[in-house]
């Protein structure tokens, strides 16, 4: 199991009681440690009007870090190229290559104030589940609805800030098409007019989409064969939808002559479960703020987290996410994360930890890349 990969997706999150500032300071420093334990990727997602993130640009991040840092790939988990231009992220990585050669991952989301499309119908899957476990023991709970989030006034809100005024997202499918043809070099408009990225054309970035469902995101990446990640840590109950959609849809002769999944987890680790188990106290009270579409939180600590009055509806709506998240000893996230290897086939995976303190969260990392090695 040593040969799966390990990557780490950051949302570069701010602690209570401290400063974006220093989320970005702890960000870069974990990015280092992570080189030094031997971790293979280091991601940065995107999101934007939550007082608890600071990852709002992964492309300055991305410079920022790889300025820090000498071996270790770094990407983004994801653009979101609801609200940007292709010829705009090819330009904005091009730019980080043209000093970093060969080092960054360019992964691509449909989310960041896109409006809400259609809902994809059920893939179906080829991993059995009973009770809501598969036969390894993972655990997939019934899928969570996005959909009042879609339309809450802040999602809203968000994307009036992020777009022109008037403006319109190009079609999904559309947008990969030419972030493709710009870095390969090959692009031309519906007139037959030649536009070439510099920089940007002929970077040596490697292409990823991450998708939630056995949808869109999962038939573009099988259509261009290029890598796919799910993200188990969102949307637990269709991880198996999207990794089997995204295999039904691969078509070799792209970028990859065959599938390659990457799948994300949410993980705590410490010296014993105990001690794991109060750093991953604040995660609930986190993810509420989310799902209520607050926006996300300054990160609590375990104290403020258990002085939060919750009710039924609060516990129900973070079930699946504080569920299916991998807390405890080096020994017992490695066996979980095996389990998620196991019934998703992944080829490599990513695990997102949040603790309120820096040095938990640089410890969890350390802890985990030890035993991950040791097998």
């Amino acid at each position: 199991m040593s040969r799966t990969p390990l990557g780490v997706l950051d949302l570069v999150p701010i602690s209570s009681g401290s400063t974006a500032a220093q989320a970005l300071r702890n960000s870069i420093d974990l990015a280092r440690r992570a080189e030094e334990s031997g971790y293979a990727r280091y991601w940065f997602a995107e999101h934007h009007l939550n007082p608890g993130v600071a990852g709002t640009s992964p492309a300055v991040l991305l410079a920022l870090t790889a300025a820090a840092t000498s071996t270790i790939r770094l990407g983004s988990g994801a653009v979101q190229l609801g609200h940007r231009t292709a010829l705009s992220t090819v330009e904005e990585f091009g730019l980080v290559d043209a000093l970093h050669p060969g080092r960054l991952d360019l992964g691509l989301g449909r989310s960041g104030g896109r409006p809400p499309g259609g809902a994809a119908g059920p893939v179906p899957t080829t991993t059995p589940v009973v009770d809501g476990r598969t036969p390894g023991g993972l655990r997939i709970p019934p899928k969570f609805s996005f959909e009042h989030l879609l339309g809450s006034p802040r999602i809203a809100l968000q994307r009036q800030l992020l777009q022109q005024p008037g403006a319109r997202s190009q079609e999904y499918g559309e947008q990969v098409d030419d972030i493709l043809a710009l870095l390969r070099g090959t692009y031309r408009s519906a007139d037959g007019v030649e536009a070439h990225a510099v920089p940007g054309e002929g970077a040596d970035v490697q292409v990823w989409i991450l998708g939630s469902s056995g949808g869109q995101s999962a038939e573009a990446a099988g259509r261009h064969g290029l890598h796919f990640a799910a993200n188990y840590h969102v949307s637990p109950g269709s991880v198996l939808e999207a990794v089997d959609g995204y295999r039904a849809a691969f078509r070799p002769g792209g970028v990859l002559d065959k599938p390659y999944v990457s799948v994300s987890a949410d993980v705590v680790v410490a010296r014993d479960d105990a001690t794991a188990r109060e750093l991953a106290a604040g995660y609930g009270l986190w993810v509420r703020s989310i799902r209520t579409a607050e926006g996300a939180i300054e990160y609590p600590t375990p104290r403020q987290a258990r002085s939060h009055p919750w009710t039924e509806a609060d516990r129900a709506l973070v079930a699946d996410r504080v569920e299916t998240r991998f807390v405890g000893s080096p020994q017992r996230v490695a066996d979980r994360l095996e389990q998620l290897q196991e019934a998703t086939g992944a080829d490599e995976l990513i695990v997102t930890t949040i603790t309120h303190g820096h040095a938990d969260r640089v410890r969890s990392h350390r802890l985990l890349a030890e035993e991950w090695h040791r097998r």
